[in-house]
């Protein structure tokens, strides 16, 4: 990549700004996915929404674009390799391949013993094979294009030790792993490589998680979640895509290979 300057002019100019920049965006239908491609849009990206739910992927794109944004949706399963594989090369013939970020992916609570191994594979195909495949598909036309930014969501489960959470914490570890080696494989083609782990962010997951789990006591234990994080609440879709915004940026230009948590305190404080 060419050199910056950062020198600030007169009139500053505006920091984080994506303008022009196609932006793809899995699992961008909801939560942190939503957030993400919203804010991108907001900094100038053109944003493709990559969703298994194509239909609300597409209100979702329709929302940003009717924010005088380019927006579009295209329905993909990401355990598909052949789909994923078409979707990529069809977004390529618009132009360069900016920006992947690697959103999509399930949760699962359980043990060891309480993990089948249906739940194992299943959580195993989206999360890393998943992930792989966007990856994969993507980097070869990065690579044509001299360069690109991949930004992985993992999570502080795949790093710390978090009960119940034997296969999503197996997964989110090997997205770390990914991430690091990614990074020092593609440093040659200008490609950065970066993740992002977050603590309980409030999404519609959570929300349905409480419903399913503890009906008619969901304020309660809304509230003994939000404690467990040290900061003393969760955190917000929002804040996940400020950060993935700066990472994604020209900012952040010297940054590649690091897993940056963003949870509260919870891994270094918690405890």
């Amino acid at each position: 990549m060419e050199a910056r300057s950062f020198a600030l002019s007169a009139v500053d100019d505006v920091p984080f700004r994506l303008d022009g920049k196609l932006a793809v965006v899995t699992g961008g239908a909801s939560g942190i996915g939503r957030a993400i491609a919203e804010r991108f849009a907001k900094s100038g990206a053109r944003i493709r929404i990559l969703d298994v739910n194509g239909e609300q992927a597409g209100e979702v794109a329709h929302a940003i674009a009717g924010a005088s944004a380019n927006a579009k949706s295209i329905a993909c399963d990401i355990t598909d390799q052949g789909r994923v594989r078409a979707v990529f090369q069809e977004l390529a013939g618009e132009g360069p391949i900016h920006i992947l970020v690697n959103n999509a992916g399930i949760s699962h609570v359980g043990s060891l013993e309480k993990t089948s191994e249906a739940d194992f594979d299943k959580i195993f195909r989206v999360n890393v094979k998943g992930m792989y495949n966007c990856m994969l598909a993507c980097v070869e036309h990065m690579k044509a294009a001299g360069g690109g930014v991949i930004l992985n969501m993992a999570s502080v489960a795949g790093s710390a030790g978090l009960a119940d959470r034997f296969a999503y914490s197996m997964s989110k570890g090997a997205v770390i792993a990914m991430t690091y080696s990614v990074a020092r494989d593609y440093l040659s083609h200008n490609i950065r490589c970066n993740c992002i782990s977050p603590a309980r962010i409030h999404t519609p997951f959570v929300d349905g998680y409480l419903r399913k789990n503890y009906p008619g006591r969901e304020k309660e234990f809304f509230e003994k979640l939000s404690k467990a994080q040290p900061i003393g609440r969760m955190g917000l879709p929002a804040e996940v895509a400020d950060l993935a915004l700066f990472l994604c940026s020209d900012e952040a230009a010297f940054i590649t290979g690091v897993d940056y948590a963003i949870d509260g305190g919870f891994f270094n404080l918690h405890g």
